[in-house]
C-alpha cells in the first residue's frame, strides 16, 4: 500500500480527532456576517448558592416579603458574587410580588446593565415587558404610603426602554405593538397612528401586518373632527385603507373597507362644498368656482357634485 505524504497523514490525523471529539458552536448574525460566540466551560459556570435556591423557594411559595428581605440582604454582602445576576432577578421578583413593580424594573435594569452576557438578561427583559404590560392594563402603583396610582405613564415609559435596550428584537417588537394598541384602547389616535406608523416601518416583514394596517387606517379616520377641521387624517386614513383593499382583500372585505372608503369619499365632498361655502361668504368668488369644479371632476357622482354644478350654473 503506498504511503501517504506525512503533510497529508497529519491533517487526517488532525481530521480524525475532530471527528472523534465534536465540539458544540454557536455562530451569529452581526453586520451580515457570521462569527462564532465563545461558549462558556460548564466547569467556570458560578456554583449554586443555597440562599438563592432559598429564595426560589420562597418566590414559588408567594412569600415575597421573606424572598424581598433576604434577597436585599445577600445583594448587600454579595457585590463581588459571581451568582449576583441571580441574585438580582430574584430580588425583581419579589419587588414585583410586592406590587413594586417600578422597583423591580429597575432591579431587572441593574442586571442587564451590570451582566449584558447573563444568562437571565432574557428573563429579566421578559419581566419588564410583562411589568409594563400589567401597568398598561391598569395595575396601580404603590408610592410611599400612598396606593392606587396610576402607572399608565411609567408602562409606556418601560415599552419604550424595552425597545432602546434590545432593539430589533421580538420583544422589541410587541412592545412597540403594546404602546400603540395602548394609545388606540385611550383614545390617543394621533399617537396611536405614529407608533403603528413607526411599526410597520421597523417590521414590514411582521406575519401580522395587515393587522397593524388596519388600526392605522382607523386610527387615522378617528382624528377627523368634522367637516370644518383638517381633513389631513381622513385623507392618509382613505389612501391605506385603499392599500389594504389592493393588498389584503380579505382582510379589507372583513374590517368592511369598500363601505368606508365611500364614506370618507362622501365626506370629503361634503369638505369640498363648506370650503366652497366659505369662499363665497368671503366674497372670494374666483376660489369658490375653484373649489366647486375640484368637487365635480374628484366626486362627480356625488349628491355634492351635483350641488356644485347646480351653484356653476351647470345642472
Amino acid at each position: 500500500m503506498p504511503r501517504l505524504p506525512c503533510f497529508l497523514a497529519a491533517v487526517l490525523t488532525l481530521a480524525t480527532a475532530a471527528i472523534a471529539q465534536p465540539t458544540s458552536r454557536t455562530f451569529e448574525l452581526n453586520g451580515g456576517r457570521f462569527s462564532e460566540v465563545p461558549t462558556t466551560d460548564p466547569s467556570s459556570l458560578p456554583k449554586p448558592d443555597p440562599v438563592l435556591k432559598r429564595i426560589e423557594l420562597l418566590l414559588d411559595r408567594r412569600d415575597y416579603p421573606a424572598a424581598k428581605n433576604t434577597s436585599v440582604r445577600w445583594l448587600l454582602d454579595h457585590k463581588n458574587d459571581p451568582n449576583y445576576d441571580e441574585g438580582l432577578y430574584l430580588a425583581a421578583q419579589a419587588w414585583n410580588g410586592l406590587d413594586e413593580p417600578v422597583k423591580a424594573f429597575y432591579y431587572c435594569d441593574q442586571l442587564m446593565d451590570s451582566s449584558p452576557g447573563s444568562a437571565y438578561f432574557r428573563p429579566a427583559l421578559e419581566l419588564q415587558f410583562n411589568i409594563g404590560d400589567s401597568l398598561l392594563n391598569g395595575r396601580r402603583m404603590k408610592l410611599l404610603w400612598f396606593h392606587g396610582l396610576d402607572g399608565t405613564d411609567e408602562g409606556i415609559e418601560m415599552m419604550f426602554r424595552i425597545q432602546n435596550r434590545s432593539p430589533g428584537s421580538p420583544l422589541a417588537e410587541q412592545a412597540l405593538r403594546r404602546t400603540a394598541d395602548f394609545y388606540f384602547a385611550d383614545g390617543q389616535f394621533d399617537l396611536a397612528a405614529d407608533a403603528y406608523g413607526a411599526h410597520i416601518k421597523a417590521y414590514p416583514r411582521d406575519p401580522k401586518l395587515s393587522e397593524v394596517l388596519v388600526k392605522q387606517a382607523f386610527a387615522n379616520y378617528a382624528q377627523f373632527t368634522g367637516t370644518r377641521f383638517d381633513p389631513t387624517p381622513l385623507v392618509n386614513a382613505r389612501g391605506q385603507m385603499q392599500d389594504l383593499i389592493n393588498k389584503y382583500p380579505d382582510v379589507a372585505k372583513r374590517e368592511n373597507m369598500p363601505a368606508f372608503v365611500d364614506a370618507i369619499d362622501k365626506t370629503l365632498a361634503k369638505k369640498l362644498l363648506v370650503t366652497a361655502d366659505f369662499y363665497k361668504r368671503t366674497d372670494k368668488p374666483a376660489a369658490e368656482k375653484l373649489v366647486l369644479r375640484v368637487l365635480t371632476q374628484q366626486y362627480p357622482q356625488s349628491d355634492e357634485a351635483q350641488q356644485a354644478k347646480r351653484i356653476l350654473g351647470e345642472g
